[in-house]
């Protein structure tokens, strides 16, 4: 394969795989070099700003996992979405060329047929079938949270407690002129011990 070079990629169109998706709706088709901020400013103006009511995240490959990245930033920022996740595989066709092909003859193709993970994710305001597989329900929103604000989960974690209250009881209040150092300065002991 040393002597071949990719020249072309192309991956099989397939329907969505959710039976019922009203006409139009948007579909962020997500590539491995995609950046996730155009991605997700495209997305939040369909969602916010046209107001579409479900969207379709897929990706195959090696961009599963930025496609996951963009389904949870949405669902962070809009809150109270549905989710359907399907899983499946897709062929990629890949074309090779060869680079030096034998004397007198010309050069030969190579297609390869690579089966790779895909996934398809639909984010819905309105409710969908909790019994189909794959259903996830919007995150609960907090007590006094407004249900259109952020979830929970990007809420800031309370500040830690003084230091005092994480040493054990009996060292609370210990220091320099207290029973745990013994009496007197504590520097004056560590310097007869040298």
């Amino acid at each position: 394969m040393e002597n071949f070079r990719k020249v072309r990629t192309s991956e099989e169109e397939s329907p969505l795989p959710f039976p019922d998706l009203p006409p139009g709706v948007v579909e962020m088709k997500v590539k491995e070099g995609s950046k996730i901020r155009n991605l997700m400013s495209f997305a939040m103006a369909q969602m916010e700003l046209k107001g579409s009511r479900q969207i379709v995240f897929s990706g195959c490959g090696r961009a599963v996992t930025k496609t996951i990245t963009c389904v949870e930033i949405m669902k962070r920022k809009l809150g109270g979405l549905h989710q359907v996740t399907k899983v499946r595989y897709k062929t990629l066709l890949e074309v090779w060329e060869n680079q030096d092909p034998p004397p007198g003859s010309a050069a030969q193709n190579l297609t390869v047929h690579k089966n790779v993970p895909s996934i398809c994710i639909l984010l819905s305001r309105d409710p969908l079938d909790p019994n189909q597989t794959g259903y996830q329900p919007p995150e609960p929103s907090q007590p006094g949270e407004d249900p259109s604000s952020s979830s929970a989960k990007g809420q800031k974690r309370p500040p830690p407690p003084p230091c005092e209250e994480l040493l054990p009881k009996k060292l609370q209040g210990a220091g320099p002129g207290s029973s745990l150092w013994g009496s007197g300065d504590r520097d004056s002991q560590l310097e007869g011990h040298h």
